[in-house]
C-alpha cells in the first residue's frame, strides 16, 4: 500500500506537468495542477501515518526510504503545494500572461515533484541530485514576470545556490571516501549503511564532510551568511513561487544537513558539528532580525523572515534530543502555514496597491478588509505570538535549549525574537493605520476569492496549532528523534 501511495505522490505533479506542456489551454493546466495537488497532499498524509504506524521501509532496489523524518518533510511540501496551487488560479490570472500559464504551470507541478521526491531518496547522492533539479526548475519560476529584477534575480539564484551545492557534493564525495576506507572501494551510499559504518570512520574525515555539507546546504536552507540569494528570489517571484520557496523547498534541503548530523552523531566526533550548526542558526536569527527591522520591501520583509525561521528550526535540530527534534518538526509545519499566508497577502497587497513598498500601501485595513484581517492575523503569527503555532514550537525550541545547557544562546534567541516581533509589527503598523500613506491613481485592483480562500486554508491550522498540539504529533515526533539518534523509542 504504502509503495503504491509513493508512486501516487510524484506521479501526480508529473501528469499534471506533462499535461501543460502537451495542452496550451490556461485552464486546463491550472485545472489539473490544483487536482494533482490535492492528490499529493492525501498520499501525504497517509504515508505519513504509514511511516509512524512502522510501515516505512525501502523500495525500487532500496533506492526510495519512506522514514518518520522524510514523511514529515513531505508532508510540509504537499500542504505548500495545494495552498500554492489555489492560489495560483487567482493570482497569475492578474499577470496578463494568459498564453504563457500552460508553461508556469508545468513548471510549478515539477519544481513540487522535485520537492517531494527529494526526502525519499534513500542515496546520499541522489538526494543532492534531486536538490540540485530542484534549483534547476524553479530558477525559471523566479525569472517568470521577465523584467530586470526577476532576471537578476534569478541569475543571482543559480549561482549562489549551485555554488552552494557544489560545496555539499563535495562533502559527501569525501564522506564516501571515509566510508571506502572502512566498507571497501564500493558500497551503497544509503543513509543506514553511512550511519552504521560511521562510528569506525576518521573522526576528522567525517567532521570535514559535515561542515561542508552544512555549508553546501545552508546555502540552499537560506543560513547565514550564505543567505544573500533568498531576499532576491523571494522578492521577484511570483507570489505562489515565494510561497513554494520559503515554505516547502527550504524544509526539503534543511533534511540533508539533519541526516548528515545524525551520521556524525553516531559516530561521536565530538562537540564541533552541532556546535556549527547551531552557530549558524542564531546568526541567521540575528541577520534576519536586523534586516527585518530596516526592510523597506514588503516581500523582502517575508524573505528576511525565512531566514530568521530557518535559524530558528536550526536551533531546534542542533539542541537535539525530543524536545529540540519536536519543536524543530512542529515550528517546521507551521512555517510553512504561515509563510504561505504571509506571501499570499504580500502578493495581493502588490496588485492591489500597484506596488512593493512598504511606504505605497496604507489603510489596508479600509480598503481590503476582508483580506487585510488574515494578513495582520498572519503578521502577529509569524513573530511567535501566541495563541498561534509558531508560538508553542518556538516556546518548545527555547525549552530544548536550556534542557541541553545551551542557556546563554536560548537568551540571545528569545531576545532577538522580542526584537522581530516589535520590528516586524511596526511595517504592518505603518501599513495598516498610517492613513497618509501613499495611494495609488487608480482603483484597488479587485481580488477573487482564488487569493482569499487559501489564506484562511493556512490560518485556521495555525491557530488550532496555537491552542492545541494534537497527541499524534508527540508520539510521531519522538519517534523521528529516535530515528535521528538510532535508537527504539
Amino acid at each position: 500500500m504504502s509503495g503504491l501511495l509513493l508512486i501516487l505522490l510524484v506521479a501526480a505533479p508529473a501528469i499534471a506537468a506533462a499535461s501543460a506542456l502537451v495542452s496550451n489551454n490556461a485552464r486546463l493546466a491550472e485545472g489539473v495542477n490544483l487536482l494533482a495537488a490535492a492528490v499529493s497532499l492525501a498520499c501525504a498524509i497517509l504515508l505519513v501515518i504509514a511511516a509512524g504506524a512502522g510501515r516505512g521501509g525501502t523500495w525500487w532496489a532500496g533506492y526510495i526510504l519512506l522514514d518518520v523524518t522524510g514523511a514529515w518533510v513531505v508532508l510540509c511540501g504537499a500542504v505548500v503545494y495545494l495552498l500554492a496551487s489555489i492560489y495560483a488560479i487567482g493570482y497569475m490570472r492578474l499577470l496578463d500572461e494568459e498564453e504563457r500559464l500552460p508553461r508556469f504551470y508545468a513548471l510549478f507541478a515539477a519544481f513540487a515533484l522535485t520537492i517531494l521526491a527529494g526526502p525519499l531518496m534513500n542515496n546520499a547522492g541522489l538526494y543532492w541530485i534531486a536538490i540540485e533539479l530542484t534549483t534547476l526548475v524553479s530558477t525559471f519560476l523566479v525569472a517568470f514576470e521577465r523584467d530586470a529584477g526577476a532576471m537578476e534575480a534569478a541569475w543571482k539564484y543559480i549561482i549562489v545556490v549551485s555554488a552552494g551545492i557544489s560545496v555539499a557534493l563535495l562533502g559527501t564525495v569525501i564522506l564516501y571516501w571515509g566510508g571506502s576506507l572502512v566498507l571497501g572501494p564500493t558500497y551503497d551510499l544509503t543513509w543506514q549503511e553511512l550511519r552504521r559504518a560511521a562510528p569506525e570512520m576518521n573522526p576528522g574525515i567525517l567532521t570535514l564532510a559535515f561542515l561542508l555539507v552544512l555549508v553546501g546546504y545552508g546555502t540552499k536552507v537560506g543560513l547565514a551568511p550564505m543567505h544573500t540569494w533568498l531576499p532576491d528570489a523571494h522578492s521577484e517571484s511570483p507570489a505562489p513561487v515565494s510561497a513554494m520557496l520559503s515554505g516547502a523547498l527550504l524544509n526539503a534541503a534543511m533534511l540533508g544537513i539533519v541526516r548528515f548530523l545524525s551520521i556524525v552523531d553516531a559516530a561521536k566526533v565530538g562537540s564541533l558539528p552541532r556546535g556549527a550548526f547551531i552557530g549558524l542558526g542564531l546568526f541567521s536569527v540575528l541577520v534576519g532580525t536586523l534586516f527585518i527591522v530596516r526592510q523597506r520591501g514588503v516581500k523582502r520583509l517575508m524573505a528576511y523572515s525565512s531566514v530568521e525561521h530557518m535559524g530558528i528550526m536550526a536551533l531546534g535540530f542542533g539542541f537535539g534530543g525530543p524536545l529540540g527534534v519536536a519543536g524543530a518538526l512542529y515550528h517546521m509545519l507551521n512555517h510553512s502555514l504561515n509563510k504561505s499566508l504571509m506571501f499570499f497577502g504580500a502578493g495581493n497587497a502588490m496588485r492591489a496597491y500597484g506596488t512593493k513598498r512598504i511606504a505605497g500601501i496604507g489603510d489596508v485595513m479600509g480598503r481590503m478588509p476582508s483580506q487585510g484581517g488574515l494578513w495582520l492575523a498572519g503578521a502577529a503569527a509569524i513573530t511567535g505570538a501566541p495563541p498561534f503555532g509558531l508560538f508553542l514550537s518556538e516556546l518548545t525550541i527555547l525549552r530544548a535549549g536550556f534542557h541541553g545547557g545551551y542557556d546563554w544562546i536560548a537568551w540571545a534567541m528569545a531576545l532577538l525574537l522580542i526584537v522581530i516581533f516589535i520590528g516586524f509589527l511596526n511595517h504592518f503598523r505603518i501599513m495598516y493605520f498610517e492613513v497618509e500613506q501613499a495611494r495609488p491613481a487608480k482603483a484597488l485592483a479587485r481580488l477573487s476569492t482564488w487569493c482569499i480562500a487559501p489564506m484562511w486554508l493556512a490560518l485556521l491550522p495555525l491557530l488550532a496549532f496555537g491552542v492545541w498540539w494534537p497527541q499524534g504529533f508527540s508520539a510521531y515526533f519522538d519517534l523521528v528523534a529516535h530515528s535521528l539518534l538510532g535508537s527504539q523509542p
